[in-house]
């Protein structure tokens, strides 16, 4: 009997001792410790009503049950639902709606806001906190760790991930096992991690980053993870001198080298920085380089695909560009509305096929056709040119797109001449609607702290480079942009916030 996630990743483990995860007490969980646990955990599901093939949807804190539980769905053949933590019990109740799950997982906390959702769609409800509390730990520990593991095929779903929902409903984006696995070992080989990698992991496991991408890498090569509740510059400083790898978002870095003590003899043992799940400013990559003498590996994915391309690992990593397609995946830039390949160096949009790409969103038919080009390349949205070099650049999203009087803005461009410019740390460009044009552009800027600098400045720098429909007709200035969890900005935030400015002027 196989199961074809699970024997790559968990099984060639079973009798292993050496360490799965370092915790920050001290302790470790070896290999076996989890897989044990994790079979554990899915006799507890199994009596719960959960069969192979059934949905369960899991809102709980990170610690080394929930990821134990992550296995445990793998063992029974189960489809695993992770949601985002932030998510209110309203939020959960459309996911729990949509899925249809035979188990909810949520911290104890949560449960009494959670117990009616999970009984209207049938479901069993069980608790688990980040200190390993609430009742599936209690009930795994009278449980055997006898069950089967469940038989499953490369084309089976192992997971379905909501997408972030910014504009409309979210969508579950469904993968199976060879989706993730085909992934899984080209990462493994472009990034070349061995057994001898410890990662250290800060990153949340409810999003692909975290878990089928930082996760996924350790086991297929056999690694082991310095296993942090979440990002802390204090406890990433005191953990890193044992570590040989580090995934993380763009804030981490920036956090990081807002701290004195992180220089290059911290970092100097270090294998590979990677950065993704949101764009890294060039004056990061840079400065980072300068602090430590290492060059952060950019890398570009997303839910439906996973990861897409990286930077090389030998070779030049160039800021501001997330590098080459991965092995096995094939990458276009065609024009929006037909797909039509365009010429190197023209913007479109970006465009993929291969073993990594998703079988659609779940109970969206419709919606799912949409997505894919006739000859079945998966249509990204995410605006992108590919250089002479052969790198890719991602510009932003399609939905970003800023037609201002007929004429087309790409708000990286836009973004990218200010942030260059001296006392701005970042900023963000929007459209928002204009009596004339439909849609203007504006700038919300963050300025360094105790820099003297202003609107007018501002636009008139802008002026000796872009051409005036590219211009901000206002800039605004901010302390932070508004983020989601894994350091997005969400533009459609600012884009509310601001929606009647430019009319207001009028």
């Amino acid at each position: 009997m196989s199961n074809h996630l699970y024997d790559a990743l968990l099984a060639p483990h079973a009798a292993s001792e050496r360490p799965c995860l370092h915790l920050i007490d001290g302790s470790t969980r070896t290999y076996s410790d989890m897989i044990e646990l994790a079979a554990c955990l899915a006799s507890v599901l199994a009596a719960h009503g959960a069969e192979v093939g059934d949905r369960v949807v899991v809102q709980v804190d990170k610690s080394p049950e929930a990821l134990a539980l992550v296995f445990a769905c793998l063992h029974a053949g189960l489809v695993l639902v992770p949601l985002n933590t932030a998510y209110t019990p309203a939020e959960v109740s459309y996911f729990v709606g949509d899925a249809m799950p035979a188990v909810l997982v949520s911290d104890p906390s949560r449960s009494n806001a959670l117990v009616e959702i999970a009984n209207g769609v049938g479901a069993d409800l069980l608790t688990l906190g980040g200190d390993g509390s609430g009742s599936l730990m209690t009930e795994a520990a009278a449980a055997g760790d006898d069950h089967p593991v469940a038989e499953r095929e490369a084309g089976d779903l192992a997971a379905i991930l909501y997408t972030s929902g910014t504009t409309g409903r979210s969508k579950g984006a469904m993968l199976s096992h060879e989706n993730l696995l085909s992934n899984t070992r080209s990462l493994a080989e472009v990034w070349r991690f061995s057994e001898r990698d410890v990662l250290l992991h800060a990153l949340p496991i409810f999003h692909t980053h975290g878990l089928f991408v930082a996760v996924n890498v350790t086991l297929l090569s056999g690694g082991s993870m310095i296993f942090l509740p979440g990002f802390d510059a204090d406890m990433v400083i005191r953990e890193l001198p044992r570590a040989t790898a580090i995934m993380g978002v763009p804030t981490f870095y920036t956090r990081l080298l807002a701290r004195a003590e992180f220089d290059e003899e911290l970092a100097g043992h270090m294998r590979l920085f990677v950065s993704g799940s949101a764009p890294l400013l060039a004056e990061t990559h840079r400065e980072f380089f300068d602090r430590t003498g290492h060059h952060i590996l950019e890398r570009y994915g997303m839910t439906e695909t996973c990861m897409i391309a990286s930077n090389p690992y030998k070779g030049e990593r160039r800021p501001g560009t997330v590098g080459f397609a991965l092995p096995g995946v094939e990458l276009r830039i065609g024009e929006p509305a037909t797909g039509k390949p365009v010429a190197t160096g023209e913007i479109g949009v970006v465009e993929l096929t291969g073993p990594n790409v998703f079988g659609g969103y779940w109970q969206m038919p419709e919606k799912t056709a949409e997505e894919f080009r006739d000859d079945g390349f998966f249509i990204t949205g995410d605006l992108g040119q590919i250089d002479a070099d052969g790198y890719l650049h991602i510009v932003g999203r399609g939905k970003d797109l800023i037609i201002s009087g007929g004429f087309n803005v790409y708000p990286k461009e836009v973004e990218t001449a200010i942030d260059d410019m001296d006392g701005i740390v970042e900023s963000a460009v929007i459209g928002v609607p204009h009596p004339d044009f439909g849609e203007a552009v504006v700038a919300v800027v963050v300025p360094e702290p105790g820099a003297e600098i202003g609107e007018a400045s501002i636009v008139a720098t802008l002026g000796d480079s872009l051409a005036r429909f590219k211009q901000p007709k206002r800039v605004l200035f901010t302390d932070e942009l508004p983020r989601n969890t894994m350091g997005k900005v969400q533009k459609n935030i600012l884009r509310d916030e601001h929606a009647g400015i430019l009319e207001a002027r009028q």
